[in-house]
């Protein structure tokens, strides 16, 4: 069922990213479908090597900042900022090389914050983004990273674990489901992160 679901996502964000492109070259100054098309590479980049998954991230990244030109206060395009700022720094795995990271994603999660004050999802990702780092220590000092990031097999006896942290650190590209492209079933996700 779970392959079915992923294969699913794959089929329906990759349909996506070819609408926004197709949009796009009509219309390149719809910061709508600029959002949407960062958002369908965002959840795209799940499916790849880390390499590719952070071209993705950056090529998303751009896309946010071009719809960002055109609607400075976008406050949805601010806070998929903040998820792809997120994203990418723990593709990063290392510390010192994430922190200017989950940095700029606070910075993005405060200025959705500040066009937007009451969406409670603005709110508690600002809160996590606080947790981040920390998160990805811990990824790192328990030996999970590698496996986390799909660089090699699972050495640890503790399958559970490691899927638990991968779910964790993946949160922020999934909650784009909400951002780019809403749906009543994407609300077990929603349902995770405001329990984190």
């Amino acid at each position: 069922m779970e392959m079915s679901n992923d294969l699913d996502r794959l089929l329906f964000f990759e349909q996506a990213r070819k609408i926004s492109e197709a949009t796009y070259a009509s219309n390149p100054l719809d910061a709508d479908n600029l959002t949407r098309w960062a958002g369908a590479l965002l959840e795209l980049s799940q499916f790849q090597s880390v390499p590719d998954s952070q071209k993705m991230i950056q090529d998303a990244i751009s896309k946010l900042e071009e719809a960002l030109s055109i609607n400075p206060r976008k406050h949805d395009a601010l806070w998929c900022l903040g998820n792809a700022q997120t994203s990418f720094a723990f593709l990063t795995n290392k510390e010192d090389e994430a922190r200017p990271y989950f940095e700029k994603a606070a910075q993005y999660f405060q200025q959705a914050i500040d066009e937007d004050p009451s969406n409670d999802i603005y709110l508690k990702s600002l809160e996590m983004s606080a947790k981040a780092p920390e998160l990805l220590q811990e990824i790192i000092k328990h030996g999970l990273g590698q496996q986390t990031l799909g660089a090699g097999p699972s050495t640890s006896t503790s399958s559970n674990s490691t899927k638990a942290i991968f779910l964790v650190s993946s949160l922020y590209v999934s909650l784009l489901h909400i951002c780019a492209f809403p749906s009543p079933s994407f609300s077990p996700i929603i349902s995770m992160w405001l329990v984190l």
